[in-house]
């Protein structure tokens, strides 16, 4: 992820994967100086898994998409995301939750 004024620094990226029902999302990463209390940018977290339901709604797959979390933040991404936890770590977002993140941060998307 990049912004328009100044795309050579990478402000996070996320590596998805096309499992031909869903997309399962391998690693979602912030840049250093967007983590912690003194962060340059809110929202690059939820605006790089609002991509990855895009990617999901592009291939026909409703918005779904799977990732296994860390212990420590299942909570959060089920308050956070909406996701749900399917097993274990291993959660997912359903139809519902992808087109709220969608409207959040990708407004202009269908």
């Amino acid at each position: 992820m990049v912004i328009n004024d100044n795309p050579l620094i990478l402000r996070g990226l996320v590596c998805l994967e096309d499992k031909s029902d869903h997309v399962f999302m391998h690693l979602i990463e912030s840049a250093k100086f967007n983590r912690g209390k003194n962060k340059l940018y809110l929202g690059v977290p939820g605006n790089l898994v609002a991509f990855g339901c895009v990617f999901s709604f592009q291939k026909g797959y409703e918005g779904y998409v799977s990732f296994e979390s860390k212990s420590k933040l299942v909570v959060h991404y089920q308050k956070s995301l909406g996701a749900q936890t399917l097993f274990g770590n291993f959660m997912m977002l359903d139809t519902k939750a992808a087109l709220k993140l969608i409207a959040q941060y990708f407004p202009n998307f269908r």
